[in-house]
């Protein structure tokens, strides 16, 4: 199994998925800075990972605090809490954690090196209950499948795999599921343009655990659909609102409606913690924009006119009458009962 966010001899070991699948690196992460640099430039990336790694960014922000005030020591947390927030907007689990980190900081009795020592065990209980997490939405997934007496081949977008959490993957974790039950046939990867997380890291992670996966381009999708190539789609999510509507990579949106006309169920897989129960609808979903050499430039090649402008958005969001299912750790939910999951919770 991998794991793209672990804690080890005092630092936080990243695995590099910008060099993937070209080259496995590991960074290693010592300063609050650094981590929040390396979640902005996607060193790691996926709403689930960002979230842990931001907690351990937390930690050593608060190691790098000298105090033993109390309250210059809370002060100096809440300006490590603003830096790590204002990498990714879009993602609420790294606001989740940063949330669940300054809330243990300010209810921890005792002194500095003792709220820090609890702020680490913290971190490390987010980092174990997001991979327990994602195991059971992986297994509530393949039950929410289609039953059918064939094979499932299921298409995904983006990368929702270990690699994008604590470990065992959402929508992926799903796909690991089906794949330990016998029911899954094939993947089918949606590449993801711009930065091509389907092609580099999905296929990368079926690969590694001998799951039959096939990339295609994004604007594949509904040829395959008409051709009845695909059973089910299963995604992840960055954030959904209170109505299910969705937040996730972009290029989402699109899938869903060429599933919707086609009658392919599609499905969210995603931790209650990316539910964001303060939004009422994805019209409130903050949605980053990124810089546009993701559009113009592959490599070192440009491949656009000089002269031409750019609109590079993240994530797009998908409305909740075009999902099926949305798949939590508490099980899977029409987008319109999502207070049964917060309820359960």
């Amino acid at each position: 199994m991998l794991y793209p966010v672990v804690w080890q001899n005092n630092s936080v070991l990243l695995i590099d998925q910008t060099r993937l699948p070209g080259e496995y690196a590991v960074v290693e992460i010592h300063r609050s800075a650094d981590m929040a640099e390396a979640i902005r430039t996607m060193i790691v990336r996926g709403a689930p990972a960002i979230g842990v790694a931001a907690a351990y960014g937390m930690y050593l922000g608060a190691r790098e605090i000298e105090t033993s005030d109390r309250t210059e020591f809370l002060n100096g947390l809440e300006k490590v809490a603003q830096l790590l927030r204002s990498t990714r907007p879009t993602a609420v689990n790294l606001f989740w954690a940063i949330g669940r980190m300054m809330q243990t900081a300010y209810e921890t009795l005792g002194t500095i090196t003792e709220i820090q020592q609890t702020l680490l065990e913290t971190a490390q209980t987010i980092n174990a209950e997001d991979i327990q997490t994602c195991q059971a939405i992986g297994d509530h997934g393949f039950r929410a499948l289609p039953k059918t007496p064939e094979k499932l081949i299921i298409l995904t977008h983006c990368n929702a795999g270990a690699l994008a959490t604590a470990g065992y993957g959402t929508a992926l974790g799903v796909v690991r599921s089906a794949w330990r039950e016998g029911r899954l046939a094939r993947v089918f990867a949606d590449e993801t343009r711009p930065r091509l997380q389907g092609a580099k890291l999905t296929a990368w992670e079926c690969v590694q655990e001998g799951i039959p996966v096939t990339v295609i381009t994004d604007n594949m999708a509904a040829h395959c659909m008409k051709q009845g190539l695909i059973d089910a789609v299963v995604v992840g999510a960055d954030r959904i609102a209170a109505n299910g509507d969705t937040a996730n990579k972009i290029g989402t949106y699109s899938l869903a409606i060429v599933a919707k006309a086609h009658n392919v169920p599609f499905f969210v897989a995603a931790p209650v913690s990316t539910i964001d129960f303060t939004l009422a609808e994805g019209s409130q979903i903050p949605i980053e924009e990124r810089h546009p050499s993701e559009i113009y430039q592959v490599g070192e090649t440009i491949i656009t006119p000089s002269g031409v402008e750019y609109y590079n958005p993240a994530f797009d969001v998908t409305p909740a009458n075009l999902i099926t299912a949305i798949i939590t750790e508490n099980g899977a939910f029409s987008p319109g009962d999502l207070v049964k999951c917060q309820n359960n919770s």
